[in-house]
C-alpha cells in the first residue's frame, strides 16, 4: 500500500461500521464496500480489522447478527444495529465531530 494512503485512526472503524449499518443490515463485504465507495476509495477496511470490530461490537451488544443469503445466493452473516448501537453511534458521532473540528482549528492556523 502506498505511504500516502489514508489509514483508519484507532477508534474510527467502529463509528464507520455503525454509520454503515444505520442504513440497514449488511454483511461484512457490503460494509467494507460501502465505506470504500462512500469515501471514493480513500478508506479501505481490511477484512481482519472489520471482523474484529464486528465481533467486538456484537459482544458489547451494539450489533446483532443472523445468517442469510447474499444477492449471489451465498451464505453470509448479516449485522444490524441494536438500540444500544444507535445510542453509541450518536455518542461517537458527536465525539468524532468535536475531535475533527479541534484538529481543523489547529491545521487552519497561519
Amino acid at each position: 500500500m502506498p505511504s500516502d494512503d489514508l489509514q483508519l485512526l484507532q477508534g474510527t472503524l467502529d463509528v464507520l461500521v455503525l454509520k454503515t449499518l444505520s442504513w440497514g443490515p449488511r454483511h461484512g463485504y457490503e460494509i467494507a464496500r460501502w465505506i470504500k465507495d462512500t469515501t471514493d476509495a480513500e478508506l479501505r477496511v481490511e477484512d481482519r480489522a472489520l471482523y474484529v470490530s464486528l465481533h467486538r461490537m456484537e459482544e458489547r451488544g451494539w450489533l446483532e447478527s443472523d445468517w442469510g443469503l447474499t444477492e449471489n445466493n451465498r451464505k453470509a452473516k448479516y449485522y444490524r444495529m441494536t438500540r444500544e448501537g444507535r445510542r453509541q453511534l450518536a455518542t461517537k458521532t458527536n465525539t468524532w465531530s468535536r475531535y475533527a473540528a479541534a484538529v481543523f482549528k489547529v491545521l487552519e492556523t497561519i
